[in-house]
């Protein structure tokens, strides 16, 4: 304790005193402009100066102390001295200097009459003069401009320049859409799988530090392993700010798409980002540590946690409302977010057992009045669409099948969800694997020792192309139906090719054009069809050309489906880049070391972009591939110069992208 501090206990001992009164203002709103700020505090004509422990008082303004306010949320901030210590309320009264963010390091800060009040987040005490120090005084402050105050840790988005309006002159949208993106993982599967943030309120150094489940051997690093195929061993797990480990084209478990780089990509041309909120028992269930593993619990918490991240984004920019990140719930919301030069974030769904309709051995676990209660529900999230069948089949229809190991996990989950193996029978044409599941498939995942009950009978699966045998149920029937009413987006993505026929088959009796493919995940010939009653599609965010890991280019899955009878309606073209949503992204195309990416580059909205820097880590799509989201913005760039002649083409398709999702949304709203 300094001599000051020792000072003031004695004083107050002996003569009784109070804290300061608070400031008698009428009204205290909050104070939401200071991100950023860098200022001196001063009160009752003294002003706060750094002592040898904690923090004092001093009438020499020379010697007040430095202080930078960073946003953790609105009206709230992270308070750090030129040190670059950020204050805290410390447990005996005083505050103090500490070594990083905690919830005591957390200030919600308002203002009347240019006096400011400083409360403890945590502890809801006042800051003010503390038995002679800086503490739980109850003071009010003055804030006035200063230099000197040390720099935030944070994340550049490295774009420049002024950007191309984000809608022509008739109002329609000039720019790319992602179509399918789960920045919302930090909250799914119990919220312990995804290791990292999109965002949070310490910033970049609290939401992309490292893991320790996720280090070497660690639970974390296992799943992953099994996932993706990386080494769990290796693992060093060291995110900011070196990032040697993550994030990598690669590694599933890991956060992609932190905010600053989803910044990137929208000061790169970016207009729209259709966030699936995703959530899966099962797999929560394998997990060492989670919340509610209730699929409808998981979507709850992401929808919350998007609406955080706005306003996060918005408390960053200057307040409420002023942020580039805008939450879009309607066809024409999009439109204004758009005209004001901003990312309208559309909402989706993504899970197997949506409003608990699981299937078990055959029998529905919901009812009608439960789909429609659940429709409300994701109504009043302001979700737009949803799939009604992912990766098990449940109690709408059938699933498409995954292939080999990765397709022998999903079906030991599929029997965990319904009791049952899918079931498949050979078939032409269409199909629901073109690299089908065999029995041989689930031996080898037995043998990285996944476990089985006794008595399981392993399914055998014809050779060839295979078909899952389970198409649309009555209650799926009922559920598109009030899909439709409703005017949501119909995602067919992950139906097996019976369920999605009998789909399109209503969506094409009633001309109702809300349904997508919007991660190659469908059979091209319900894509031909979809794309008949003016529904969207959109391509897997693959290589622009080969890289090596034997899934297609993004180029190809273009030219097939401009290829297909109804290919000349697609006026539009999207991605999906399924971030953090156990797919791989991009990895750096194998021609890239003799027809590099040059940067800095200038983006399809005229900015000017060079590489982005994570704290020490400078990502360069030539060699990281798509290691993280703001590199989609540098993707899209190189994507346009792979495709030669067809360049200007696929520029036109990508920038009008935002425009006909939108207009296919308007189309089933009408």
């Amino acid at each position: 304790m300094t001599r000051s501090l020792v000072a003031g206990v004695l004083v107050l001992g002996l003569i009784g005193g109070l804290p300061a009164p608070a400031h008698a203002a009428e009204s205290w709103t909050p104070a939401n402009d200071l991100e950023g700020a860098c200022v001196t505090l001063k009160t009752s004509n003294r002003y706060v100066f750094k002592d040898s422990v904690g923090y004092g008082f001093t009438g020499t303004a020379s010697s007040a102390e430095k202080f930078r306010f960073e946003a953790t949320q609105l009206g709230r901030y992270q308070v750090r001295d030129s040190t670059g210590a950020s204050i805290y309320q410390s447990v005996l009264g005083w505050v103090w200097a500490g070594s990083e963010y905690g919830d005591r390091a957390d200030w919600t800060v308002s203002a009347a009459d240019g006096q400011y009040r400083l409360v403890s987040t945590a502890t809801g005490q006042q800051m003010g003069n503390y038995l002679g120090g800086l503490g739980a005084g109850g003071s009010t402050f003055t804030l006035t401009p200063a230099t000197g105050c040390a720099a935030i840790p944070d994340i550049a988005t490295g774009v420049s320049g002024t950007p191309a309006a984000g809608v022509d002159a008739q109002g329609r949208l000039v720019g790319w859409i992602d179509a399918h993106a789960h920045i919302t993982a930090a909250e799914a599967f119990g919220g312990s799988l995804h290791c990292g943030d999109a965002y949070a309120s310490g910033g970049a150094q609290v939401a992309l530090k490292g893991c320790a489940s996720h280090a070497t051997l660690g639970w974390g690093a296992l799943l992953e392993a099994i996932i993706a195929g990386t080494d769990p061993i290796s693992s060093a797990e060291d995110g900011w700010p070196t990032f040697g480990d993550w994030p990598q084209h690669d590694t599933m478990l890991h956060e992609a798409s932190y905010f600053r780089s989803l910044e990137r990509a929208w000061q790169s041309g970016q207009r729209v980002l259709n966030v699936l909120l995703v959530a899966n028992r099962v797999i929560c269930g394998l997990t060492a540590e989670h919340t509610s593993c209730d699929e409808m619990d998981q979507i709850r918490a992401q929808s919350t946690y998007l609406r955080k991240m706005q306003d996060y984004v918005d408390a960053r920019s200057g307040g409420p409302g002023k942020g580039w990140f805008r939450l879009a719930t309607t066809p024409e919301q999009v439109r204004q977010i758009a005209a004001q030069g901003k990312l309208a974030v559309t909402i989706g769904v993504e899970n197997s057992e949506i409003f608990g309709c699981r299937e078990i051995k055959g029998v529905p676990q919901c009812t009608t009045a439960d789909i429609d209660a659940g429709l409300d529900e994701l109504e009043s999230m302001g979700v737009s669409g949803f799939y009604p069948v992912h990766k098990f089949d449940n109690a709408f229809g059938g699933t498409r099948f995954d292939s080999g190991v990765t397709g022998a996990a999903v079906n030991v989950g599929n029997l965990i969800s319904t009791g049952h193996w899918w079931q498949a029978t050979s078939c032409t044409g269409p199909s629901d694997n073109e690299q089908p599941l065999v029995s041989d498939d689930i031996a080898e995942l037995l043998a990285l020792g996944v476990g089985l009950p006794a008595g399981t009978i392993l399914p055998v699966y014809p050779s060839g192309k295979i078909c899952n045998t389970r198409g649309l149920t009555e209650l799926g029937t009922y559920l598109v139906e009030a899909m439709m009413a409703r005017g949501m987006i119909i995602h067919i993505d992950h139906m097996g090719v019976k369920t999605a026929s009998a789909v399109l088959d209503l969506a094409e009796r009633a001309g109702y054009p809300g349904v997508t493919s919007v991660h190659s995940w469908s059979d091209p010939s319900m894509v031909n069809r979809l794309l008949g009653v003016g529904g969207f599609v959109a391509g897997y965010a693959f290589s622009a050309t080969e890289d090596g890991q034997g899934t297609g280019t993004f180029l190809d899955q273009w030219l097939a489906y401009r290829a297909l009878a109804n290919g000349s309606k697609i006026t539009g073209y999207g991605v999906g880049t399924d971030v953090n949503g156990l797919g791989t992204q991009a990895a750096p195309r194998l021609n890239a070391g003799s027809s590099p990416l040059t940067y800095p580059f200038t983006a399809v909205n005229g900015t000017t972009v060079t590489r982005q820097v994570y704290g020490s880590r400078t990502f360069d799509l030539n060699t990281d591939g798509v290691a993280q989201y703001g590199l989609y913005a540098d993707w899209v760039t190189d994507l346009i110069n792979q495709a030669g002649s067809d360049g200007p083409l696929l520029r036109s398709q990508l920038l009008s992208g935002a425009e006909a999702y939108t207009v296919m949304w308007e189309g089933a709203r009408a």
